[in-house]
């Protein structure tokens, strides 16, 4: 039997970036109003988090 799905793993999927993705490169660049490079070298930085890319990018 399946298990039951939780939303536990979407949240947490949702709080990173994953750099090595484009679809989530450009989603956080168009939302960010920066180019895909600059949310390159911020997750190269700062880590995956989401919350430290985003500052990252804002010391920018």
């Amino acid at each position: 039997m399946a298990k039951t799905q939780t939303s536990r793993s979407h949240a947490q999927d949702r709080a990173r970036v994953a750099g090595g993705q484009d679809h989530e490169v450009t989603y956080e660049a168009k939302k960010e109003g920066v180019s895909n490079d600059t949310v390159k070298e911020a997750v190269r930085n700062a880590g995956n988090s989401r919350k430290k890319v985003e500052a990252e990018i804002g010391r920018h």
